[in-house]
């Protein structure tokens, strides 16, 4: 079974848009509705629906870490700095989490992309 995919604010749209265009199972937060909520709100967001968060944001990241510590439940984490990568890589590591992966694999972890 394919992980979902769920996308916070300081995502570019065109890694969505190729994600997409892969057949990956994609949700932005934007698209949800969700752009106004704060980073803890959003992840457990993500939580409710299944799906794993990717980020560019070093505050949300460093706040999935503290849940991480805490032993507070989520979907698993995502992160990409900005300026870490191309974007062409972010969507190929994306895509590959997305189709060779279980949701269950990512339960409560925080990973770094790319790999």
């Amino acid at each position: 079974m394919a992980v979902p995919l769920y996308l916070d604010v300081h995502v570019p749209r065109a890694i969505a848009d190729q994600l997409e265009l892969r057949g990956v199972d994609v949700l932005t937060a934007i698209d949800d509705g969700c752009a106004s909520m704060i980073d803890e709100e959003l992840l457990e967001r993500a939580r409710m629906l299944g799906r794993v968060v990717f980020t560019q944001d070093i505050r949300f990241k460093a706040m999935a870490e503290d849940w991480q510590r805490q032993g507070r439940p989520f979907s698993g984490l995502l992160f990409g700095h900005q300026r870490g990568a191309p974007l062409g890589k972010y969507v190929s590591d994306l895509e590959l989490v997305a189709k060779a992966t279980e949701l269950a694999d990512w339960l409560d972890l925080v990973v770094h992309l790319p790999f």
